[in-house]
């Protein structure tokens, strides 16, 4: 029987602007058939511009039914954007991680939460006026709490956010609003997430 796959996340969980092949969980299911796992198309519970609250009552409209063979996670850019604070994020990104467990089955070793990338390099910062270096920062600080929550608990943290920063602003990784990744941006997402889930769904592949 195939894995079912949950995907909670935002914009960059839908994938804006890109076929819904190139977003990076499809793309990482892709890579996990390439090695034989069998697992079935993600459920995507992800809208361009939630924020944790607002995937906290996505998931209960969505209602999903676990458990789920793997789930990931991606949340806080529009937190940030928005001008919450660290302290604000920390409680309810524990909420949402903790929803993700359960719907793993309390599962550690079947979640998967990403860092937030850094959308400060990108045209659409430069052009809104945006402090490269502050927006950089405060996601520095989302992304320490994240990743001190996720161990707490357990879960693999992938820090995909110095992928977004090194080719990020150039043309070729985002899509036409110069704000959001491209499929090739979400292809150097996808390979870092195959490495981690490849080894926590090891015995998933065939012998």
């Amino acid at each position: 029987m195939a894995l079912s796959y949950l995907a909670l996340g935002d914009s960059y969980t839908i994938g804006e602007g890109v076929e819904p092949a190139a977003r990076w969980p499809l793309q990482l299911v892709a890579g996990l058939r390439d090695i034989g796992v069998a697992v079935d198309d993600p459920q995507i519970i992800a809208t361009t511009g939630w924020t944790t609250d607002e995937l906290e009552a996505g998931i209960d409209a969505a209602a999903p039914q676990g458990p789920f063979g793997l789930v990931s996670l991606l949340i806080g850019v529009n937190d940030q954007y928005r001008g919450r604070s660290v302290d604000d994020y920390r409680p309810r990104f524990t909420a949402l991680l903790q929803r993700a467990l359960g719907f793993a089955g309390d599962r550690a070793q079947r979640v998967l939460v990403l860092s937030i990338p850094d959308w400060g390099v990108t045209p659409y910062a430069r052009e809104n006026n945006r402090d490269r270096v502050q927006v950089g920062q405060e996601l520095d600080a989302y992304n320490a709490a994240a990743a001190a929550i996720c161990a707490e608990h357990g879960v693999s943290f992938i820090d995909i956010t110095d992928l977004s920063r090194v080719p990020g602003g150039e043309a070729v990784m985002l899509v036409d609003d110069g704000l959001h990744p491209s499929a090739a941006m979400y292809a150097l997402w996808a390979e870092r997430a195959f490495q981690v889930a490849r080894v926590q769904l090891a015995d998933e592949v065939p012998r």
